[in-house]
């Protein structure tokens, strides 16, 4: 098997055991067993729980150091603020099982490297979205609107309807809290 197929399948693997029984509570003894290798084959893969998910959260977290990237090199108008929205969404889809671990292993991330590094790409990511100048209200408009965006790609999954629609929804409400922040105070 090539090494990249067992890369994938351990962090597989390590995201089922945690989203089942918590990342404190899965050792890595289980995740080997439930790949049925032994610890040393695991161990030449990862060191520990924590390389796993911090390798997970490289590689799902790609597209969103992709986006960054592109964002700061786009004219900040509300049309680039926009498809930053489309495009953040589409890397929230991909990377659904690493956030999902993240919400239910809170206090978790918080103590590993990653939770500084997602805090750091949020802050970012609000940056891209919002002008400097905004008035309090529209740059919590911002906020809101990433915050939307991750409510309901993990949130609205419990709530009945079409996927696509529910996509389009969130991504709706989004783009009219930015937009409106934009179109700066209502009179």
């Amino acid at each position: 098997m090539a090494r990249g197929n067992t890369r994938q399948r351990i962090q597989d693997v390590a995201l089922e055991l945690f989203a089942e029984q918590g990342y404190e509570k899965t050792s890595l003894r289980e995740i080997a067993e439930r790949l049925q290798v032994t610890k040393a084959a695991l161990y030449y893969h990862f060191k520990t729980k924590e390389d796993i998910v911090i390798s997970l959260f490289q590689d799902l977290n790609r597209p969103v150091d992709e986006l960054i990237a592109w964002a700061e090199d786009q004219p900040r108008t509300l049309e680039t603020k926009l498809e930053i929205l489309r495009r953040y969404q589409e890397a929230l889809t991909g990377a659904a099982p690493l956030f999902r671990f993240m919400q239910e292993n809170q206090a978790t991330v918080r103590e590993l490297s990653i939770g500084v590094t997602f805090k750091e790409r949020m802050v970012t990511l609000v940056q891209l979205v919002q002008e400097p100048d905004l008035g309090m209200t529209d740059r919590v408009r911002c906020v809101s609107a990433l915050f939307t965006m991750h409510a309901g790609t993990f949130f609205m999954q419990n709530v009945e309807g079409d996927p696509e629609e529910k996509r389009e929804a969130v991504l709706e409400v989004a783009i009219d809290l930015v937009t409106q922040a934009h179109q700066g105070p209502q009179v």
